[in-house]
């Protein structure tokens, strides 16, 4: 799945050098070009250490759990964030689709949870929700800059928009194809390789 990943990105217009963050002792064979770094215990320090090694004005950041990301998206959101001066980010996204629900968990009076599990507290609007995804094209400065912010704030951020957002930069949205999916379980990666299979 790696390396699909990779050969998307070496030949996406835009995309200059290829940084991959990978545990420490992991090495697999890399395509020519492309820069190994060590990563670290979270993402924010794995795109930390793979930052140092940018000297490029625009940086973008991509999950390898996202592996059918393909060329044309790299190159739109990159090309959306060169076409906005006026904005530090593009990332691509879905519009949620689902029904959303706030949940509570029920607790007794002695405080603690009761049996069944959450409930219902809210449906919250679907409207203009989107479901953030990779890649994310960014400013490296602007990036730099949030990287170096409050160390509780970078350590809780779930992707560089959010870290972006908190320093007040403008992110805007790439829509993303449905085919962008994130493979964090077995059912997943069985999609993942017939979508594969059929391209």
């Amino acid at each position: 799945m790696l390396d699909w990943s990779l050969a998307a990105l070496t030949v996406a217009a835009g995309i200059g050098r290829v940084i991959v963050a990978l545990p420490a002792g992991v090495d697999p064979d890399l395509p020519e070009g492309v820069t190994r770094v060590d990563g670290g215990s979270t993402r924010a320090k794995s795109v930390a250490n793979a930052l140092e090694h940018v000297d490029a004005e625009i940086v973008v950041i991509h999950d390898a759990a996202r592996p059918l990301a393909t060329s044309e998206l790299f190159e739109s959101v990159v090309e959306k964030l060169r076409s906005r001066p006026d904005a530090d980010g593009v990332i691509a996204a879905a519009p949620i689709a689902d029904t959303v629900k706030r949940a509570r968990e029920p607790r007794d009076d002695r405080g603690e949870v009761e049996r069944g599990g959450p409930s219902i507290a809210k449906t919250e609007s679907r409207d203009h929700l989107w479901a953030a995804q990779t890649p994310q094209a960014c400013r490296t400065e602007k990036l730099r800059e949030a990287y170096a912010a409050d160390p509780q704030r970078v350590a809780a951020a779930t992707d560089e928009a959010m870290l972006i957002e908190k320093a007040g930069g403008k992110v805007l949205i790439e829509p993303a194809p449905a085919s962008n999916l994130k493979v964090t379980t077995p059912e997943d990666l069985r999609i993942a390789e017939a979508l594969l299979s059929a391209r």
